[in-house]
């Protein structure tokens, strides 16, 4: 849990809401803290807001004085994924996992397994060289976090899979999130996160 310390880590951001006049409100996952949000100051400046974009690495330094108190965060760019933002497919699949993951996972509790798996698809996403290659990625992140959050499951073998297969898998985990994750919990958030993965999978429809 984070006391009244100083951080630097090394994390993930994975939504950012404006705060005030020209302040922001980051949520960041890291390997050894979790998913962490911390108050930063000029979140709203054009620098800041190139740094504070869902899907990026970044460099955080958090400084907190108590445990219940939302830290004072700094954030430094290291992988810059925006450009990928401007394709529609990728931006919908950064968009959904990004926001899966600052929407549903407990605060301050360590998720390591996530944290790697996390930027390892969000890697995928942006570098394969078409949605073949990465959806199978997304997929077994999306199992990974339902294992994580104690629904079970197992992750699906698509090792030579073709792409109706792949899609078909997509769909089956795509129900189990729905009905484990998002259906328990009421507010428009979710109903956010829903359209968001039918988005994706409207976009990936278009594939022949």
């Amino acid at each position: 849990m984070l006391a009244a310390m100083h951080i630097r880590a090394s994390a993930i951001v994975c939504a950012a809401r404006s705060h005030g006049e020209n302040a922001s409100i980051a949520r960041v996952l890291t390997g050894e803290y979790g998913l962490v949000a911390g108050y930063v100051a000029g979140g709203r400046g054009r620098r800041m807001r190139a740094v504070l974009v869902p899907g990026n690495g970044v460099a955080i330094d958090i400084a907190a004085r108590s445990a219940s108190q939302l830290p004072f965060l700094k954030a430094e760019l290291v992988t810059s994924r925006a450009p990928f933002l401007s394709e529609p497919l990728p931006a919908a699949a950064i968009g959904w996992v990004t926001a899966l993951t600052a929407a549903i996972l407990p605060e301050r509790s360590p998720f390591p397994a996530l944290y790697q798996a996390l930027d390892a698809v969000l890697d995928a996403i942006c570098h394969a060289p078409s949605a073949r290659g990465w959806v199978p990625a997304l997929i077994a992140y999306e199992a990974l976090f339902l294992r994580e959050l104690g629904y079970g499951g197992s992750r699906p073998d698509l090792e030579g899979a073709d792409w109706g297969n792949t899609i078909a898998a997509f769909d089956r985990i795509g129900r189990f999130v729905e009905k484990r994750v998002l259906a328990d919990r009421a507010g428009p958030v979710m109903g956010d996160l829903a359209a968001a993965r039918a988005i994706l999978r409207e976009r990936l429809a278009r594939i022949a």
